[in-house]
């Protein structure tokens, strides 16, 4: 345990939320852009710890509110907010904690978990109002990405066909663009930032990167987080979803396992060392997108 930041956090709950302040308080492994404790048994606190994390705060305090009551798995709902202050500079947040073991630390096994990730994806999925954040990276069209896949494909693993990942990719690219509305997403749906329980999804975590744009880019996690061969379970599930819109999907999904296997490697995109645990993660997400089946 840092007892520096427990000090930190125990010091800003007395001084902003003193009703919170005598609960037992625990850190919890992992996080990128945020540390995270334990508080009492049903809820945590998040602190900011890389540059752009306050802003992704400040964009779960004001949009996962609206959004939680319709969506069929536990979230961490923002249920206090931290103000800036002498003591920290920086917004910070009260959440629900949400039961179970990160899927990057316990994959997913059940196959029924296409159908209940399915379920999550399409009440999320409504219209955006024109307010919605937008995303530079993400619910994009692909095309605005293709020197970032080109960087990414350097970290393809030596056992894996680059040609078929260049296929795939190639063919994402080609598909028409999505011209349906915005959609609400996720943003970042990647294995440490969903939970398990009993080898099932048994929640939905980390809503910072939270934007509108083409679900292609959240569906990509029919490869990344679900269990060989259960893809066409989401997507039959899900209903509302053309053949365009499962190519680009794909193509989403070998992008964002490539950037899983590089971060887990070195940490390229902000803490050192890597995180080891995405390593794997995204190279079965990887073997999954590239199989044709």
């Amino acid at each position: 345990m840092d007892e520096a930041g427990r000090d930190l956090v125990e010091a800003l709950l007395r001084d902003q939320h003193p009703d919170l302040a005598e609960l037992e308080l625990r850190e919890v492994a992992g996080g990128w852009d945020n540390r995270q404790w334990r508080l009492g048994t049903e809820l945590a606190v998040r602190l900011p710890r890389s540059e752009r994390a306050p802003s992704l705060l400040r964009t779960e305090q004001k949009w996962l509110p609206v959004l939680a009551g319709r969506l069929p798995l536990p979230t961490p709902v923002p249920v206090r907010v931290g103000e800036p202050s002498a003591r920290f500079a920086h917004t910070w947040t009260v959440t629900r904690w949400v039961e179970g073991e990160p899927a990057d630390l316990a994959p997913i096994t059940d196959a029924g978990a296409a159908g209940t990730l399915a379920c999550f994806l399409r009440a999320l999925h409504r219209r955006a109002p024109a307010d919605a954040p937008v995303s530079p990276t993400r619910g994009i069209p692909l095309a605005g990405l293709a020197d970032a896949f080109t960087e990414w494909m350097a970290v393809l693993p030596e056992d894996l066909s680059a040609d078929a990942a260049w296929e795939v990719w190639e063919k994402a690219l080609a598909a028409p663009a999505w011209r349906g509305e915005p959609r609400w997403l996720h943003g970042d749906l990647h294995p440490a930032n969903v939970t398990v329980r009993d080898g099932t999804l048994s929640g939905v975590i980390d809503f910072g990167d939270l934007c509108s744009g083409d679900p292609a880019s959240d569906l990509s996690a029919a490869w990344i987080l679900l269990p060989t061969g259960t893809a066409n379970r989401l997507f039959d599930a899900y209903e509302d979803v053309d053949e365009d819109t499962v190519t680009r999907a794909r193509g989403w999904a070998i992008l964002r396992a490539l950037c899983l296997i590089g971060i887990g490697r070195d940490g390229r995109l902000g803490l050192p060392g890597g995180k080891p645990t995405w390593e794997p993660a995204g190279r079965a997400g990887l073997v999954r997108a590239l199989d044709p089946a």
